[in-house]
């Protein structure tokens, strides 16, 4: 993914940048601040409409990213004590508000694949659901993974004709449904009352202070008094190399062969030796991301190519996690066998959606590598 024009050290690269990078700096920052706010009066203006209260809270959280990033990443040209201290708390918001709504979006993606594997009619949303499946849509505008992944497979197996399974996998998949629905509602039902309890707390009302303080300030440091593109660009250019140092460490090689059962052997595994797998995968996500919100500092228009590799890894982490979900409701005790049959098809079949999403990636970067190189 990697931009060599990012890398010139020449002004014109980056037209209706400010002269200086304090000046470029306090413009994106200065925006991320305001839709922050404008997010926080929204949820607390939505009041019982669920819809709005969820669009407002994704809101929240992309923001809430986006200065936590930028502060990371542009760190040694603001007052370090200030954009540690703002970071860490933005990081526990974001953290704390994505809980509910990752709930949410697993059990909807879980209870939409169980429908498809076992041919049944598709299961009735839970409770709280529709609104963050309305919620899913990521910061481009396109469906995520947890609500259009599992949709459109079962879309297309239905148009396919694809024959309905019977026996153990039909009555087991009702059961396993229906654990799956207690288990995390109950998780959703308490990571509700912990978002409820941060957005009352003293601690978030200091963080929303410190972010109405930063839409009209910005703490710089000496450097940030320099050109914009001198200043900006090598902590671009290290966010830009720590994500090709992650991607070159991951098995795309492997990745580039569909079928290859590797995310779904390693799924098998104990669960520290699954995560193990899957971790590395994750970095690259999380680095991307920080990548992605450096050059919106350096570009104002949205890079359509991030933002699919980030789409498609943002389905990885989604098939995983639902697999782990679906892992661990199969350890719990005493349930039937065919509950646990099923929970088996459901945990491969996610882990096979964790394959495909390291497939499409490995497709999307050798193409963007391929016209990038010089």
């Amino acid at each position: 993914m990697h931009s060599p024009d990012i890398s010139r050290r020449d002004s014109a690269i980056v037209p209706g940048l400010p002269a200086t990078a304090g000046e470029a700096l306090a413009r994106y920052l200065h925006a991320q601040a305001g839709d922050f706010l404008r997010s926080l009066r929204l949820h607390s203006e939505s009041g019982a409409d669920t819809a709005g209260v969820a669009e407002a809270a994704r809101a929240l959280r992309q923001a809430s990213r986006r200065i936590s990033g930028t502060l990371h990443t542009f760190r040694p040209l603001l007052d370090p004590a200030w954009a540690d201290d703002l970071r860490t708390e933005l990081a526990w918001l974001s953290a704390t508000l994505a809980q509910e709504h990752a709930c949410t979006s697993r059990l909807g993606r879980l209870l939409e694949a169980l429908a498809r594997l076992s041919g049944a009619t598709p299961l009735p949303p839970a409770r709280g659901e529709v609104g963050a499946l309305k919620d899913a849509a990521p910061e481009s505008g396109e469906p995520s993974g947890a609500a259009s992944g599992a949709a459109s497979t079962g879309a297309s197996a239905a148009a396919d004709g694809a024959p309905r399974a019977t026996g153990a996998l039909t009555v087991g998949a009702a059961r396993a449904g229906a654990l799956l629905e207690r288990q995390l509602t109950l998780a959703r039902t308490r990571a509700h009352s912990a978002a409820l309890q941060a957005l009352g707390s003293s601690r978030f009302h200091a963080v929303a202070d410190a972010v109405a303080v930063l839409a009209s300030e910005l703490p710089l440091g000496p450097v940030a008094a320099a050109p914009a593109v001198e200043a900006l660009t090598p902590p671009a250019e290290f966010a830009e190399r720590r994500l090709l140092e992650a991607v070159a460490a991951l098995p795309l090689a492997r990745a580039a062969h569909p079928y290859n059962a590797e995310a779904l052997v390693h799924g098998l595994a104990a669960a520290s030796a699954g995560e193990a797998q899957d971790s590395p995968w994750h970095q690259v996500r999380l680095l991307l991301r920080l990548h992605r919100y450096a050059q919106e500092v350096l570009h104002p228009e949205a890079d359509p190519v991030l933002c699919h590799a980030g789409l498609i890894l943002d389905r990885h982490r989604d098939a995983a996690e639902a697999a782990a979900a679906a892992a661990t409701a199969a350890r719990t005790p005493r349930i039937a066998p065919a509950t646990a049959y099923a929970l088996g098809v459901l945990h491969a079949d996610q882990r096979h959606e964790v394959e495909a999403a390291r497939f499409a990636f490995q497709q999307v970067w050798q193409r963007t590598t391929a016209v990038t190189a010089p």
